[in-house]
């Protein structure tokens, strides 16, 4: 049976974790792998009870980790899961997000095309959360096609099934603290020529909490992923 390591990244989620696990928990049991699936929780320096309820869920449930780290932001909180599943040999790694927003009765017909494709990635086409947010997205579509012309139809969904073999190749091009890290490797996978397919999702508004990404952050973030951008352009050709 071939292993599946879920990764959620989570920051102060202590409104939305649990359920968060109860969503996911039978998705990882369904595909243990025999025994060396895990469904793997980054807590990027919460500082509040989302570690301490991920590490009691854990006790009862042994295909959960739970791994802790400096607070670092959402795209270092990826790698980090990344390379972590990438160590323990993980045969497919699927991410999403620890806000609810996503439906794990959608999983299974990601997982029938694993065979496939090197990466299944959702596009949000039933978005509940917010104009902003989508016209994030369409401008973020542009800046691809200008930086590295190619056109991506979602680049940065969480919702993403991809091949451990093919991440390995092309994982250390990204930057350790790089805040867009499933951007680039959507730019990455599709411009190297990576088997890649698009399937719809449902993706709902944030179930409990705050929102830690505000205006101000997507706008820093942004500049310095230009800059970014260009660089692993350059390296690609």
């Amino acid at each position: 049976m071939n292993s599946l390591y879920i990764i959620i990244p989570a920051y102060n989620e202590e409104e939305n974790i649990e359920k968060v696990l109860e969503d996911w928990y039978p998705v990882i049991e369904k595909h243990h792998g025999d025994g060396k699936s895990r469904l793997v929780i980054i807590d990027d320096g919460s500082r509040d009870q989302t570690f301490s309820i991920v590490e009691k869920y854990g006790e009862t449930h042994p295909l959960v980790q739970i791994l802790h780290k400096e607070n670092g932001g959402h795209g270092a909180a990826l790698l980090y899961g990344y390379e972590y599943a990438l160590k323990q040999g993980a045969e497919f790694i699927f991410q999403t997000d620890s806000d609810g927003q996503t439906l794990p009765e959608e999983f299974e017909m990601f997982w029938k095309e694993k065979d496939e494709y090197d990466m299944v990635i959702g596009h949000r086409n039933k978005r509940e959360d917010g104009i902003s947010r989508v016209f994030v997205t369409k401008i973020l579509k542009y800046v691809i096609w200008i930086c590295f012309g190619v056109s991506v139809r979602d680049a940065n969904t969480p919702f993403r099934l991809m091949r451990g073999d093919a991440l390995q190749r092309y994982i250390s091009l990204i930057p350790p603290e790089f805040n867009l890290s499933n951007v680039l490797i959507s730019v990455i996978f599709v411009k190297q020529g990576c088997k890649v397919k698009f399937l719809p999702i449902t993706f709902r508004p944030r179930q409990g909490g705050v929102n830690s990404i505000n205006l101000k952050k997507i706008v820093r973030i942004g500049k310095q992923a230009m800059v970014d951008f260009w660089w692993i352009n350059k390296v690609l050709r």
